[in-house]
């Protein structure tokens, strides 16, 4: 905001992006995770990063309401062709200079961007032309940060709840999982292990966009995607029980699910014993091979929100992984 403001240079800004992702990445170390991430620490969101430097673009996009009231605005294209400005690799590669422990990288889905294109069409663009500009973009994202090293590659697909939020009949969300299926034939069977897509009813400011839509409807679509791994909420999930037996339904032998078992929400800090209790739990319900744990959402996805501390998040997250540990053991994994 300092540097948005005119009260940062440049320099100082990337300067304070390097300590924020070195300070994150020793933290994470220190909780003993097996695979750490930067935290997104030097993108302005975990949605808009692909747009930095961009001049094609207006403010005045879709609106994203939040459940207490507040809201965030996507940008609008306004003349093609559509390109990314950054690519997740960059933050990958930054992250590298801080750690020899695996990484984790984050990616935002072509679904999400595909809200860019406005309804009244950009003049000379078609959709159909964007379409084919975003999905070659989107595997390029994708395959950077696999060629560049990462461990597993992170598809975040929050707007998969809050489309059917906005189209109860289901037809947006159908409509998103066809396009990030086209962006996920382009890999093969082996890359597609390494990638997971990540769902939540959102996390900023402490509220949600889409917490009040069932699982129940968003499970079997979003199963239908050609991914090896599933990123769920679920720590915050009404009816667990429920959400998992859909899951077990739908699950094939080359899927494996990470349950969420930390609430970034909840300003209170689990307890390693209730995170080992929800381990056990789903894996009561889910085969433990094929079985993973994550937090619910990430703790601060836009660069402005401050709603979480460091501490508290790092001690969540040491929760998650003393808690599975403790689970592991009583499972014998």
């Amino acid at each position: 905001m300092a540097f948005q403001g005119g009260k940062k240079s440049k320099s100082e800004l990337e300067a304070a992006y390097s300590d924020a992702v070195r300070d994150t990445i020793a933290r994470f170390e220190q909780t003993g995770s097996p695979i750490i991430t930067d935290g997104e620490q030097a993108k302005p969101s975990f949605a808009t990063y692909p747009l930095s430097g961009l001049t094609n673009l207006a403010s005045d996009g879709v609106v994203i309401p939040f459940a207490d009231g507040h809201t965030r605005q996507l940008p609008r294209l306004t003349e093609a062709p559509f390109r990314y400005g950054v690519h997740a690799a960059t933050y990958l590669d930054a992250a590298r200079r801080y750690t020899q422990l695996p990484l984790k990288q984050a990616v935002i889905s072509a679904s999400a961007l595909s809200l860019l294109y406005p309804a009244e069409g950009v003049p000379g663009y078609t959709r159909e032309e964007f379409l084919t500009d975003l999905i070659d973009e989107a595997e390029a994202d994708i395959r950077g940060a696999l060629d560049a090293g990462a461990a597993s590659v992170q598809i975040d697909f929050t707007e998969a709840r809050l489309s059917l939020k906005l189209d109860p009949s289901g037809g947006l969300l159908r409509n998103f999982v066809a396009l990030n299926n086209k962006v996920l034939e382009r890999f093969n069977a082996e890359e597609r292990q390494r990638i997971g897509v990540h769902v939540c009813p959102g996390g900023d400011h402490d509220s949600t966009h889409s917490a009040d839509v069932d699982y129940a409807g968003l499970l079997p679509e979003l199963f239908r995607l050609n991914a090896g791994r599933f990123y769920l909420q679920m720590a915050s999930e009404p009816d667990k029980k429920r959400a998992l037996g859909i899951v077990r339904q739908l699950l094939r032998p080359n899927h494996t699910v990470f349950v969420g078992v930390i609430d970034p929400i909840d300003p209170k800090v689990e307890t390693a014993a209730e995170v080992r209790d929800r381990v056990l739990e789903a894996a009561s319900i889910l085969p433990v091979t094929q079985l993973g744990t994550t937090d619910d959402c990430g703790f601060a996805p836009f660069a402005d929100d401050t709603s979480t501390a460091r501490e508290i998040a790092f001690s969540k997250i040491r929760a998650r992984v003393e808690g599975t540990e403790m689970a592991a053991r009583m499972l014998g994994r």
